[in-house]
């Protein structure tokens, strides 16, 4: 890749993050896609700017050619990338033509995400140890968890001056630095008491903190780490390894309330989504067990 390109990228990157705040992860999968085009483009004495229509075709086609392909998913990824991209460069005037105004976008697949009954919800719940102050700690992690709907990252980046037990309500801060408050109920608020009336005391020990959730060495929780606290869990529960994520519960979050009657408007502000698009998914689910209660206690079922 030449220094054009590189330049160009990082200055790309910075308008992102200047303009719309997106996320550290969601900015380096956009560098991600544009280094490796310009990686596979300099070679062919082509630059970013240079690539035509027939530049992009022939990217995709070795992509599709190597052993095991590209996922339509990583493929979608690509096109989002190089699309925005170009609209900028089209913005800016730096292009005249749009080289993807041919190019069709790959149809997307339409998946509905894993989920757990309510029973296997509970029996999660009740996996840890809570005469221990790092079973304490776990139980009122999945209890917060299961009761928001958060994401791991916003899970374990909480932080005391964000959580109100008075009101029982804790400030987010999600996607794209956007700031959100969901409540919780007084179930996951009372574990939350529980915890930080003594437990997280206990592991915090002379070390300082304001992270809610503590590890045993007195420093904030990680994603990794969590990840394998919910297996463990999981598996004491009897839930399928291949059942389970820290995101499922994000995902019976939302499926149990509309199973609920809960309204989707309401699921999305919960959740996040600056989109009803994304949250729609969820309404298969919903309507799945819906008609499986329905076969189940209806006389005509």
């Amino acid at each position: 890749m030449n220094d054009i390109d590189a330049g160009l990228i990082d200055e790309f990157i910075d308008a992102l993050w200047l303009v719309d705040g997106l996320a550290k992860n969601t900015l380096a999968g956009y560098r991600s896609d544009l280094q490796l085009f310009a990686f596979w483009l300099a070679p062919r004495a082509t630059t970013l700017r240079a690539a035509n229509e027939a530049a992009i075709n022939d990217y995709l086609a070795h992509l599709h050619a190597r052993e095991g392909g590209i996922k339509a998913t990583s493929q979608r990824r690509l096109m989002a990338s190089l699309k925005r991209f170009y609209r900028w460069l089209l913005d800016q005037g730096r292009m005249q033509a749009d080289p993807l105004r041919n190019i069709e976008r790959p149809k997307p697949i339409q998946r509905f995400p894993k989920t757990l009954a309510e029973r296997q919800v509970t029996d999660l719940l009740d996996a840890p140890d809570i005469n221990t102050a790092i079973g304490l700690r776990d139980r009122a992690m999945l209890e917060l968890l299961y009761a928001t709907g958060l994401r791991v990252s916003e899970l374990i980046g909480l932080r005391l001056f964000e959580l109100s037990l008075n009101d029982n309500v804790v400030r987010v801060l999600g996607k794209g630095s956007k700031e959100r408050l969901v409540p919780l109920g007084e179930v996951a608020a009372d574990w939350l008491a529980r915890y930080l009336a003594g437990a997280r005391g206990d592991l915090l020990g002379v070390h300082v903190s304001d992270a809610i959730f503590i590890t045993a060495r007195g420093a904030g929780m990680t994603r990794q780490m969590f990840w394998v606290l919910i297996k463990k869990y999981a598996l004491h529960a009897g839930i399928p390894s291949q059942r389970i994520s820290p995101h499922v519960l994000r995902h019976a979050f939302a499926t149990h309330l509309l199973n609920h009657g809960a309204d989707l408007r309401v699921v999305q502000l919960l959740l996040g989504h600056a989109d009803i698009s994304t949250t729609q998914i969820y309404t298969h689910v919903a309507r799945e067990r819906l008609k499986q209660l329905h076969h189940q206690h209806h006389p005509r079922g």
